[in-house]
């Protein structure tokens, strides 16, 4: 990784996340829904006994939030992206000898700081309800977040710069996209319990592996098999939203 690369990164990055510091109450807000998520439907499925190999419920239900808001966050990324699309200034910043990717990354990767703020307070508010923090594994369960969060948020500055200039088509997608992707996912409720058709149905949905992937290593279960098609999930995401957003950045502009 060039230090050129890793520089345009650094400067996108600050200038995403400078209104992010201004007004940090828009955090707050977004965390409405995780919170409903955790204090009203988590203690439901605590009365259900174990899930999955995870041991506690908690082990499989805390996972499956922090994926999630993953959806929810870097999916929506490509919204800042239209917005200075529809204004102009994002041709402005085309000018500059910025690399393409770069751009793309430092982007997402403020998204990422965001969900990783939302994701520490999640498990510590967690903890007290019966999820064992299990340091190495979230750590790593985090590190593959932060890969299938840069493909997310790739793909969704894809699907801004196609829908220039009234925005339609950006949340025409994305609304209709991320329900069947996270209800297909099993972030909720096991997918093993539904109809054959359903299972056939979700096995096709990457998400799914990226979920199973994260329990495992947050329940510690390291050589689980579960992790490697996980992995491979959200490099293949990465990799193709890598790609076909630097291509639109270079020539969709």
């Amino acid at each position: 990784m060039s230090t050129h690369f890793i520089r345009d990164t650094r400067t996108v990055f600050s200038r995403e996340f400078a209104p992010v510091v201004r007004e940090p109450l828009a955090l707050v807000f977004t965390m409405g829904q995780p919170l409903l998520f955790l204090f009203l439907f988590g203690p439901m499925l605590a009365g259900t006994g174990s899930l999955g190999e995870g041991g506690s419920p908690w082990q499989w239900f805390v996972p499956g939030i922090l994926i999630m808001m993953c959806l929810s966050g870097p999916m929506m990324a490509g919204y800042s992206m239209l917005i200075e699309l529809m204004g102009g200034s994002m041709e402005r910043m085309l000018v500059t000898p910025l690399n393409r990717t770069a751009m793309l990354v430092g982007r997402t990767l403020k998204e990422f700081v965001i969900l990783l703020f939302q994701a520490v307070l999640i498990i510590g508010l967690a903890v007290p309800l019966g999820f064992e923090l299990r340091p190495v594994g979230v750590l790593a369960g985090l590190a593959l977040l932060i890969v299938f969060g840069v493909g997310l948020g790739s793909l969704s500055f894809v699907l801004a710069i196609a829908s220039r200039p009234g925005g339609e088509l950006f949340w025409g997608v994305t609304q209709m996209v991320l329900f069947p992707l996270m209800l297909l996912s099993g972030v909720l409720l096991p997918v093993e319990s539904g109809p054959a058709w359903l299972r056939a149905t979700a096995a096709l949905n990457p998400v799914s592996y990226i979920v199973r992937a994260e329990r495992a290593l947050f329940s510690d279960r390291f050589a689980d098999i579960s992790v490697l098609y996980g992995l491979l999930a959200a490099c293949a995401v990465a990799a193709v939203g890598l790609a076909l957003g630097t291509r639109a950045m270079r020539r969709g502009i």
